[in-house]
Formats: structure tokens, sequence, C-alpha cells
């Protein structure tokens, strides 16, 4: 019989590639972790890991059990869950995994509203960019992921396998010095931005700006790169070049010395919550996706 803290040992060996750094992930000794490998092994009935010296790899039986892990996992996360909730613990526990414009700005007052309705529930937090946000939603490391996808992306996003719920369309402003010459400008149009440079923002944000600008007829100067918005604003207040962020990126800092100034052709992301199927039933997820949509309605 599989036991699901063998799977979890299993996936931090996998993940992390070693007994010792499994345990130190997963708050426990090298040989525990050792012992509760070969528990797993004998339970199946056939070798998971190969040992050679130092190096550790996967069995053929051990890739395929890592693969299923993970639904397993939060199937039985989902189980667990809503057992409690019928029970009437009126107790929940959220893991939440958002890009950080969207942590300044929509979690905030969804979480406030949450713990005003549902005292009990817990929501931790933490900040990742997609792809990596959606990877970690899959490996069962979080319950619900804060992410975004652009327009007419050349890349489509493969969300099939994913619970989807659209919360906001958030359009991207172009962001120049309070003394430029478009400073007074209504909207300008990307290429008008041609012979600037640039300082571009997460590497994904990277990519779409790259891909808008050559859709425009240029390649952009990009001198400077950073994922931290309040830098991309200080260097633009300091007239060291021009960016283009979303909305709520700006609305997340206090832009001082720069000019937002809006984008003609509209360029906009639209911003999700996204889960497994079987945790969308869990109540307390439930319930932070629909304050998450309750605060995005109020953006």
């Amino acid at each position: 019989m599989i036991e699901a803290r063998h799977l979890r040992v299993l996936r931090a060996v996998a993940t992390t590639g070693s007994f010792s750094a499994a345990g130190r992930e997963l708050g426990c000794t090298q040989p525990a972790v050792s012992q509760q490998m070969k528990a797993l092994e004998a339970s199946v009935g056939t070798p998971l890991l190969v040992r050679n010296g130092r190096e550790m790899r996967l069995t053929q039986a051990g890739e395929a059990l890592v693969r299923h892990a993970s639904g397993i996992l939060a199937g039985l996360t989902a189980a667990e869950e809503e057992v409690a909730a019928i029970a009437g613990l009126r107790a929940g526990r959220v893991r939440l995994v958002s890009f950080p414009s969207g942590s300044s700005t929509l979690v905030p007052t969804a979480l406030a509203a949450l713990r005003a309705a549902h005292p009990g529930t817990r929501v931790s937090l933490e900040e990742a960019e997609p792809p990596k946000s959606v990877t970690l939603l899959r490996d069962g490391d979080c319950d619900l992921a804060l992410a975004f996808r652009y327009e007419g992306a050349a890349v489509a996003e493969d969300w099939d396998d994913l619970v989807v719920r659209p919360l906001l369309t958030d359009r991207l402003v172009a962001l120049v010095p309070e003394r430029h010459r478009l400073a007074r400008a209504e909207t300008v149009a990307i290429g008008e931005l041609a012979q600037e440079p640039w300082i571009a923002g997460c590497p994904r944000c990277r990519g779409q700006l790259v891909e808008v600008c050559e859709g425009a007829g240029f390649t952009p100067r990009i001198d400077f790169a950073t994922d931290d918005y309040p830098a991309v604003v200080g260097l633009v207040g300091a007239g060291l070049g021009v960016a283009v962020l979303p909305r709520l990126a700006v609305e997340s800092v206090r832009p001082r010395g720069v000019r937002a100034v809006r984008l003609e052709p509209a360029v906009r992301r639209e911003i999700v919550a996204l889960t497994l199927p079987d945790l969308a039933q869990v109540p307390a997820v439930a319930a932070t996706l629909e304050q998450l949509a309750r605060a995005a309605g109020r953006m």
C-alpha cells in the first residue's frame, strides 16, 4: 500500500537529488528519508532509485510514480479539506502564489474580506511569476495561483488541465520621465519610443516588450532590466530611459518623476486565478477564488 507521506518523500528526493537535501526540505533526518524510501520500494515491489556513489537517479518505475504523485497528493488535500468542512470544523488552509503586482493590489483586498467572512481560514502567500507559479500549482506546492497571459502572445498558455477563473483585463501603459517630450501626450504609439533607451521588467514581460516592439518595426535597446517595479519607476524618473508596465504594477508603487501615458494600439494582459479541478471543490479555495473575483471587480 502506497502512503501519502512516502510519495511526498519520493517527490522531494526527485526534486532535490539527494536524501540529505530532501530531509532538509521536509524537516527530517537523512536516515528517516532513507527508511521511508525503502518502505515505499517494498510497497511497490520494485526499485525506484538507482544509486551510483553520490549520484542518484530515478528508475523507470520511479519516474512513473513521481509523475502521478502530484495529482494524488492534490486529490488527498482536496479530500481532507472537504471532509473537514463537512465535519463543521470551519477551518481551512489555502496556499496562494501570486505575481508581485497582484500581491500588492488584488490580494490584500481579497484576503481582508476572506478573513472577515471566514476567520478560521488560513492563507499563506508566496510570490512567483508565471510560468513558475503554474508549475508550483501542478506540482502540488500551492492550491491557487494568480497568473496572467498577454493577449495575442506568440506562444499560447497551456492551461487546459486547470480551472481558469478570469479576474480582469490589465492594460499596459508607457512610462516616460516627467520632462520627456511625450509626457503631456494623451496617448503614445510604441513606435514613437523606438529611439529611446528602455528599462525592462521580469523575463516574461521583457519577452512581451520585445515582441510588441518588433511588431511595430523596431528592436528595443534595453539598457536596464529588473524585476523590481519601484526600481523601474526610479530609473525612468531619473531620465535613464522609458518603460512599459501593466497598470496594476504602476498602481502598486508611488510613481515619482514619471508620467504614465496610454499606449495605442492597446496592449493588454488577462489576470486569472488558476487551480486544479479537485482543489476547486475545496470550500476554502472556492471562497478565496470568490474574494479575488470581487476584489478584481472593484479595480
